[in-house]
């Protein structure tokens, strides 16, 4: 718990000093099975590419900036689910989706991406504690969600 000074006084009157309180409540991130393949991935693509030191940045940034605005505001990512789709396919797609999320009892919009330089974040707030779902670069066509969720839903 933090407590923060305040001070109210009337015109004349010696200020009165009274504490607020207000409780911080630390979100836990997760990475999922399926962020940590695609990092690999990442990383497998830049080493071959002789661009380890790019890599080496990716993870600077989602250590030092991502992870904690995440923390301090796991909202802050567009809701995946709120963009615009350009063909019936994609519109089946996000619609089966939502629905999948609903029986799930996860609200659609906890479905959020990040937006990074050179990459996106998938990432889904469920209570207490935000997972990481996927990371892929901005030229990458799609999230897979077939292999991340599987067949079961």
């Amino acid at each position: 718990m933090h407590a923060v000074p305040s001070s109210q006084s009337s015109v004349g009157a010696a200020p009165d000093r009274h504490w607020n309180l207000a409780v911080v409540t630390k979100i836990v991130v997760k990475l999922t099975a399926n962020f940590e393949r695609n990092l690999a991935d990442i990383e497998q693509f830049l080493t071959e590419a002789d661009a380890q030191q790019t890599f080496d940045g990716l993870l600077d940034e989602l250590l030092d900036t991502v992870i904690p605005n995440l923390e301090r505001f796991p909202g802050m990512g567009r809701p995946f689910l709120n963009r615009a789709v350009g063909s019936v396919e994609a519109t089946n797609a996000l619609r089966a989706l939502r629905a999948k999320l609903t029986a799930l009892m996860i609200e659609p919009d906890a479905l959020r991406e990040y937006v990074m330089a050179h990459y996106l974040v998938l990432y889904a707030q469920i209570q207490g504690t935000l997972h990481l779902l996927s990371i892929k670069h901005h030229r990458q066509l799609s999230f897979d969600f077939d292999a991340h969720w599987g067949s079961r839903y």
